[in-house]
């Protein structure tokens, strides 16, 4: 609205200006950002959870949009604060808390809410089925050159083969062609085609009878899909909310799954457009279907529910494929989580390390792989939900243990790896040359067939470029010749002709 009567808000001198979830203006470069700073106030207010998840320069832009003046050059506040001179430099933390002094108050939600119970979180490790199995297998064989480091290996190609491998984690039906049809119909092969939804199939009667209610958070809006197919089938009512959502429906759902004595047992959202902003007090579990890269987008997720006026303990359940490249994912989340506090506390705000390089990529996309090819049969367990549940809070505690006794440069070498493995070449598995198998098996032969209808259009590609940082490649310059130019003739007779015809109106006039 502010954007669209912009020219309305312009005409008046406020007296005061409160912009809530203010961390949507942390990119001064952004349009609502540089629309809010032409507009004329004497007090400004900023009100949010996350003023800073990146880097610091996010703090300079709110910082910046309350005082302009004070803080005018990004430049300078880059480098009095995020240089590696700044390494536990404690005077400079000091001198950073002497300037933010005057303006941040921070309150946390333990400070405010005493009632309120900290959250608890499960990670729950779940098997691939066969199906699974074998997409994540043809994923790999198609480009097994790049797994095994063969020549030059391209970021974005590393960066297409880590979103396929995701793809293949959250159901093989995000693949074209994989989903038995048609006739396409939607019953028992949604599940156990899966092994996330087996587990799914499982948590979600116990949690109906326990009288709880549940937000499903997904990256893919495809996903969202196969989850809405899942919700009718088992006819579980439910709300759905992702970036195509409009602004009515948006807030149509909310007040309809917070309403005192909804039905609506499901809540499913995209992490991106439904992690901000929004209050779902009224669920109690949280389930994170696939994590972020950014860990503090599914803590934002995760805070929907665990907020002021939550009387229930929430209850955050992770869902991981084992022995996949989703394990390497929320390791390095993880890691960077207690690297953030470690580089905090140390004196550095910011960690200058936060791309993934090529040999991350690469190391992610290897993990499991040997696991994956030697066994062919399906990994879903037959064992009950409880048993199921109490292995995840095992695990759980177990690495939450193992990363806050490490230092900073263990964690920085840390990975979930079993010891003694080998990953230079995963062309033999049990006797067999994948080699050989892959000049058997035409490339790209398996990405033609029908595809399953859809009720979004959802860019994954565009997703994951954004959320490993990579670049799109530059297309190349097209020369165009431009047109001659046109001249423009003028009958200067008529003109003069006109001329006199006017001065001898005015003449008898």
């Amino acid at each position: 609205m502010i954007i669209r009567e912009k020219s309305v808000f312009k005409k008046f001198n406020w007296r005061y200006m409160v912009i809530d979830e203010a961390h949507r203006i942390k990119n001064e470069k952004s349009k609502l950002s540089e629309l809010l700073r032409e507009f004329k106030s004497m007090n400004r207010l900023l009100l949010t959870g996350t003023p800073l998840q990146n880097n610091l320069h996010e703090l300079w832009a709110l910082l910046n949009f309350l005082l302009p003046d004070v803080f005018n050059s990004s430049d300078d506040f880059d480098s009095w604060f995020n240089t590696n001179a700044a390494l536990g430099d404690n005077q400079l933390v000091s001198r950073l808390h002497a300037v933010l002094r005057p303006f941040l108050l921070r309150r946390l939600k333990s400070e405010v809410e005493k009632k309120l119970k900290p959250k608890k979180e499960v990670k729950v490790y779940v098997g691939l089925s066969k199906m699974q199995r074998e997409w994540y297998t043809k994923v790999l064989m198609k480009d097994i050159d790049v797994v095994n480091g063969a020549g030059k290996v391209e970021k974005m190609r590393l960066q297409n083969i880590l979103m396929q491998l995701r793809k293949c984690c959250n159901h093989p039906y995000l693949f074209d062609g994989a989903e038995p049809g048609p006739p396409y119909t939607t019953d028992e092969h949604l599940v156990y085609n899966c092994g996330k939804l087996v587990i799914l199939d499982k948590l979600l009667p116990k949690l109906r009878e326990q009288g709880s209610r549940v937000l499903i958070f997904s990256q893919m809006t495809r996903m969202l899909d196969i989850l809405e197919d899942y919700c009718h089938w088992r006819q579980y009512k439910y709300c759905r909310l992702d970036g195509q959502t409009p602004h009515e429906d948006r807030n149509r759902q909310i007040e309809e799954y917070n309403a005192e004595g909804s039905e609506k047992f499901v809540f499913m959202l995209s992490t991106r457009a439904g992690g901000l902003g929004i209050n779902l007090t009224s669920a109690d579990v949280v389930i994170i279907y696939d994590s972020d890269w950014n860990p503090q987008m599914d803590l934002q997720a995760m805070d929907r529910a665990h907020r002021i006026g939550q009387m229930k303990q929430v209850r955050v359940f992770r869902l991981i494929t084992d022995n996949t490249v989703e394990e390497k994912i929320v390791e390095r989340a993880e890691v960077k989580l207690r690297l953030d506090k470690l580089v905090i506390q140390s004196g550095r705000l910011v960690d200058t390390k936060n791309q993934l390089n090529k040999d991350e990529m690469l190391n992610m996309i290897r993990h499991g792989a040997n696991h994956v090819f030697s066994s062919k049969d399906s990994e879903i367990t037959d064992e009950d939900i409880d048993t199921i549940l109490a292995k995840g809070e095992s695990k759980t505690e177990e690495l939450k243990q193992k990363l806050e006794s490490l230092g900073e440069s263990s964690l920085r070498a840390f990975s979930m790896d079993t010891p003694g493995a080998t990953t230079d070449s995963v062309y033999q598995f049990e006797g067999e040359d994948y080699r050989e198998k892959q000049k058997i098996i035409p490339v790209g032969s398996w990405i033609e067939p029908p595809k399953r209808e859809r009720k979004a259009n959802y860019a994954v590609d565009a997703y994951f470029r954004e959320a490993l940082r990579v670049s799109e490649p530059k297309a190349p310059k097209v020369q165009v010749n431009k047109c001659k130019e046109l001249r423009t003739y003028v009958d200067h007779s008529l003109v003069s002709v006109s001329v006199s015809v006017s001065r001898l109106a005015v003449t008898l006039l």
